[in-house]
């Protein structure tokens, strides 16, 4: 029997920390990421979609909901599959 790899099927994104902000990856595909953008002021970019917060931990919530929600949602021109 052939092994395998359980390193690449419960593969999870994490946070990383980056110069004046956080990137959020998959393995080594990058999701999205957070920059500060002034003091007490967040960037937030994935998924094609961007906002800004003055929160760091809402900023990241933000990212993983885009995350979430591009597996989930049509796009408005795609057709299913």
């Amino acid at each position: 029997m052939k092994p395998t790899s359980k390193k690449k099927k419960n593969q999870k994104p994490f946070w990383e920390r980056a110069y004046q902000g956080h990137a959020y990856w998959l393995g080594k595909t990058k999701l999205g990421k957070v920059t500060l953008a002034g003091r007490n002021h967040y960037k937030w970019e994935a998924a094609g979609k961007a906002g800004d917060t003055e929160q760091l931990d809402a900023a990241k919530r933000a990212v993983e909901l885009a995350i979430a929600m591009r597996d989930k949602q049509l796009d408005l021109f795609e057709s299913p599959k």
